[in-house]
């Protein structure tokens, strides 16, 4: 027989595809996107120390703090506490029963001055009453708040709010009762569903505000809760993609830059501090007292 004639068989070639994209990937960006220098707390608790208002007449700057029920703006000011004191700390009162989601723990207009171990700071944080989409106080309450009308100790009562012959009324406020930053506490997880009339208030609030140059600040609350990356590690808070998008909605919403918008953790169950925790809020810190400093500068302009 001669030699048969066999079919050779042909060679596919395929152009090389695309890897797909893995759970990593889709968690995390692979170089943060703001960089973060998570050894400098000695630096800026030395520079919050150091800080002093820039006029003689006002010893220590007023900031408020704003934002809807169980965000965590009380948690917030014992967290700074707890940074410049090295110690768990909570001069401002916290609920963390059920009922707190649905009722806000703050009642009255409180004033809490920031200090270190041995000594008070040039600035303070006003505590108000959560924000609800029905109840709580009324915006311009809010509004009367940072221009230095509401007193010490006024109770937040939507039937009753503080007006011109009100006991808690101030008619004439001196430069230290008003307030020359105001911070919106978000919390990270229900960001994207907060309620539309809650949203509204905050517009409100903002637009007023805007109007008399009060700079504007975002702290965005419970980070580890919205993230399991972060959750495990929050130094990869700036390479989350999670982290960013929520921020991204959150300037959407308010109006506020990016750039004026930091995420933290609050101290929740832990009993010691810890540097990563503390950076995140001393860096915000930092920034919100400085600009409360520069727009109080151009007041006395």
């Amino acid at each position: 027989m001669g030699e048969s004639q066999g079919h050779s068989i042909p060679v596919i070639r395929t152009e090389p595809t695309a890897s797909r994209p893995t759970i990593q990937s889709l968690l995390e960006f692979e170089n943060p996107w703001r960089k973060m220098d998570w050894g400098q707390k000695e630096a800026l608790i030395q520079r919050l120390e150091d800080f002093t208002v820039c006029r003689s007449d006002v010893q220590c700057i007023k900031i408020l703090l704003v934002g809807q029920i169980g965000a965590g703006k009380s948690s917030f000011i014992n967290s700074v506490n707890s940074a410049f004191q090295g110690r768990i700390t909570s001069a401002a009162l916290v609920d963390s029963s059920a009922a707190c989601s649905s009722q806000s723990f703050t009642q009255r207009f409180r004033t809490h001055r920031v200090r270190t171990a041995n000594r008070y700071l040039n600035f303070s944080f006003c505590d108000v009453m959560g924000l609800e989409s029905e109840a709580g106080p009324q915006t311009k309450e809010i509004i009367n708040a940072v221009f230095g009308h509401v007193k010490e100790g006024h109770k937040f009562n939507q039937e009753n709010p503080v007006t011109l012959d009100s006991e808690y009324f101030e008619g004439n406020p001196d430069i230290c009762d008003q307030v020359f930053c105001v911070v919106y506490i978000i919390s990270a997880n229900p960001v994207n569903l907060m309620n539309e009339r809650l949203m509204e208030k905050l517009r409100i609030i903002r637009g007023t505000i805007s109007d008399r140059g009060i700079p504007q600040v975002t702290v965005m609350t419970k980070v580890d809760e919205t993230c399991p990356l972060v959750r495990d590690d929050l130094r990869k808070i700036y390479i989350s993609r999670r982290i960013k998008h929520k921020m991204e909605l959150c300037s959407n919403m308010l109006g506020v830059p990016m750039s004026c918008i930091f995420p933290v953790k609050n101290y929740h169950e832990e009993i010691d501090t810890d540097d990563n925790i503390d950076v995140l809020i001393l860096k915000a810190v930092d920034q919100i007292v400085h600009l409360a400093n520069d727009r109080l500068m151009d007041e006395a302009s």
